[in-house]
């Protein structure tokens, strides 16, 4: 499954190169509590087809009632709309209590600008969208770093980036309830291991299975801040020069599965034989995932993916749900 910003943008294009009027909803401001954060995205086809999601539904139905059905969905400058400003159209638009929310509305965008900005966002660039709101003009910008929606009184920016990568080392069981997570979490998700005997029973489509040495994969892949590297053989031959070459990336999340015993012992490994320190592996993270309790394949797989998922969205979390400490207290 695609990044849902690339999967609306590759619709939105389809709509436009056949000739079809379509509108891009973004939003733009929120107050209070909202159902989609700041900069996503929503494409509406003459037709009635919707892709992507601005809220719940509610608002969703309403710009199809007044785009389509009252014939407004022609060419004209960007518009701001905003819906639940009382109490009663949050109610009305199924949004939360005290929830506002602004978006901006381009209306037929251009076909061969969505093709640029969804060629350059296939080659794994950062693109910013400038939109001039006095009458709809794009550029496109490719940039080096993520950043937050812009708006200005004459342009708004926003910041799309290729999809999420993951690399699995190791081809298990745990590694496709987690890989599966993973794609539905709009990850683009790699899984390396030379051992024919797990790689030949994989069963997940839509992911890029490798035979080659783990290591040299990190290499290839050239992680960035996109990237994620999860080691879950348990075997340091394939594990530990993975972790290596990761460590020296730019990847968001670099761990390792393994108990708190073994962690530990993997890095004395990296620090007797490979130079490091205990402040060059602040990055390695282990034993992974946050507590849950989790005992069996799949559920020891959502731990991982919630911690991913924390980490990639910024979200700082107590030193009590990492696994380590947690077992740690329980002992106590």
């Amino acid at each position: 499954m695609e990044n849902i910003d690339i999967t609306v943008l590759k619709q939105l294009f389809a709509w436009r190169a056949a000739g079809k009027k379509a509108l891009l909803v973004t939003v733009i401001r929120t107050w209070g509590s909202s159902p989609r954060p700041i900069g996503s995205i929503m494409a509406l086809c003459e037709d009635s087809r919707v892709v992507g999601s601005v809220s719940g539904g509610c608002v969703e139905d309403d710009l199809i009632r007044q785009h389509l059905e009252v014939g407004a969905l022609k060419d004209q400058t960007p518009k701001v709309m905003q819906y639940g400003i009382t109490a009663d159209e949050a109610h009305r638009f199924g949004l939360p209590c005290g929830g506002t929310l602004e978006l901006l509305l381009e209306y037929n965008p251009q076909a061969k600008e969505l093709e640029e900005l969804i060629g350059y966002l296939g080659q794994g660039h950062l693109v910013a969208r400038e939109v001039e709101l006095a009458n709809g003009v794009v550029q496109l910008m490719k940039t080096d770093h993520p950043a937050e929606l812009l708006l200005t009184q004459t342009h708004l920016i926003n910041t799309f980036g290729p999809e999420f990568r993951m690399l699995i080392i190791g081809a298990g069981q745990m590694s496709e309830y987690l890989a599966t997570m993973a794609i539905f979490n709009g990850f683009s998700v790699t899984v390396c291991d030379p051992r024919d005997e797990y790689r030949s029973s994989w069963s997940v489509p839509g992911v890029t299975v490798d035979h080659g040495s783990p290591d040299d994969l990190v290499i290839q892949l050239k992680p960035d801040s996109r990237t994620c590297i999860v080691a879950l053989t348990h075997d340091p031959k394939l594990d530990d020069l993975a972790l290596l070459e990761a460590l020296q990336t730019e990847a968001f999340y670099v761990g390792a599965i393994g108990s708190r015993r073994n962690n530990e012992s993997r890095k004395l490994r990296l620090i007797e034989h490979f130079d490091h320190t205990e402040a060059s592996l602040q990055k390695l993270r282990g034993p992974i995932g946050i507590y849950i309790g989790s005992k069996t394949p799949a559920e020891i797989a959502v731990s991982i993916m919630a911690e991913i998922l924390a980490v990639k969205n910024g979200v700082q979390l107590p030193k009590e749900m990492s696994v380590g400490v947690a077992k740690k207290e329980l002992e106590s």
